[in-house]
């Protein structure tokens, strides 16, 4: 939740202050944001590998916490894009690094029944952060005539905050004996993926295909901005999707424990597909606001659901590994997906962008109905 509150106070703004203060193009925009998010998502498959082969989780959470806070200040310092894009860069690193490992160190001290409800449980926490970040911003902006760089320093603050709170406040688990009996021999061993059953790998494909129908939120900043939203307002669009998925991951989480998730992945699908043709559509802000609110909602049905499907269908002793393998791959299409956003945007305006995204999602929705079979 810390961590978000600093990454949001940055990122709620950083779209406008690229556009406006900088100078950069929507296609710019969209290639840093996949560029970053790629980033993260190469180095969770080696942090998630390597957290199964020294069996233990909480230094690598420690060390991506650490460059995260340790990258904040440079957000203020920057004077050119390139500043921002390496700032994002090695933030992003951080991410990756922490990512798998700590998803997986979840799995370790929850029972499997209660994954739902542990994965919602953390996503609704992230989105606290994620919302109550923008909302400081936000207030930060109004008082300060709309002084970028004193919100970016003041995010400073809760980032290093959340790298104390991992290395105090969190204890590593004893190792089960289940896991202790089955080492993994290299932190990178190819010949384990075969450990990994069809179901793990129907989920991997789930994924995939969501992520992408599903663009960098940036693109959602740069819409309220186009429909007149203020600058100092801009982070608001963060806000109001993130309490809706705030509220929503837990409660759909814990829902989704002894049913079939897949069941909530298809209704994300539906509720993206309905906010991307809103966004696309609209042409003033409630009708903005309708769209993002359907976004936050389609965010809070997927993204904790998706963690406790890896979680279950991962093997106990690989599951770092799995979660750096689903994070791996659909990172690499976050990649893809915001670059052709930012391509599409550029070339032929916001709408056809929204539109695109409900088109990849239509696409994934029937592509569920070929995973009928997986018990999920």
């Amino acid at each position: 939740m810390l961590m978000d509150i600093s990454s949001e106070m940055i990122h709620g703004l950083l779209p406008v202050y690229l556009a406006v203060g900088l100078g950069a193009s929507a296609l710019t925009i969209g290639i840093i944001e996949g560029v970053a998010e790629g980033t993260a998502a190469i180095v969770k498959i080696f942090s998630g590998a390597l957290s199964d082969f020294l069996g233990k989780r909480k230094l690598l959470v420690s060390i991506g916490y650490g460059l995260a806070a340790f990258t904040k200040p440079i957000f203020p310092l920057a004077s050119a894009i390139e500043w921002i894009i390496a700032a994002r860069f090695i933030d992003r690193i951080g991410k990756g690094i922490r990512g798998a490992p700590r998803d997986a160190l979840i799995a370790d001290i929850t029972p499997k029944k209660q994954h739902g409800a542990a994965y919602g449980l953390r996503q609704s926490m992230d989105t606290v952060g994620a919302f109550a970040g923008p909302l400081l911003a936000i207030a930060l902006m109004a008082l300060s005539g709309n002084d970028f760089g004193l919100v970016f320093w003041i995010a400073v603050i809760p980032a290093f905050a959340a790298f104390a709170l991992v290395n105090v406040g969190v204890q590593e688990p004893v190792r089960p004996q289940a896991d202790a009996e089955k080492p993994v021999t290299a932190p990178i061993n190819w010949r384990e993926l075969g450990k990994f059953s069809g179901a793990y790998w129907a989920i991997v494909a789930v994924g995939s295909a969501l992520t992408l129908a599903r663009f960098s939120e940036a693109f959602l900043i740069l819409r309220g901005h186009e429909l007149g939203l203020a600058l100092g307002l801009a982070p608001l669009v963060l806000v109001v999707m993130n309490i809706v998925y705030s509220a929503s991951a837990y409660p759909i989480g814990r829902f989704s424990d002894g049913r079939n998730r897949l069941h909530l992945i298809a209704a994300g699908l539906v509720v993206l597909i309905a906010g991307d043709l809103l966004m696309a559509y609209s042409n003033n802000l409630w009708m903005l606001a309708l769209g993002v609110i359907l976004w936050g909602l389609h965010m809070g049905f997927t993204q904790g659901v998706l963690s406790a499907l890896i979680a279950d269908t991962a093997p106990q002793h690989l599951r770092g590994t799995g979660f750096g393998l689903f994070n791996f791959i659909t990172g690499i299409l976050m990649l893809a997906a915001s670059v052709i956003a930012g391509a599409l945007w550029q070339g032929f305006g916001s709408s056809v962008t929204f539109y695109a995204g409900a088109a990849f999602a239509t696409i994934s929705l029937l592509g569920l109905a070929l995973l009928r079979g997986v018990k999920a």
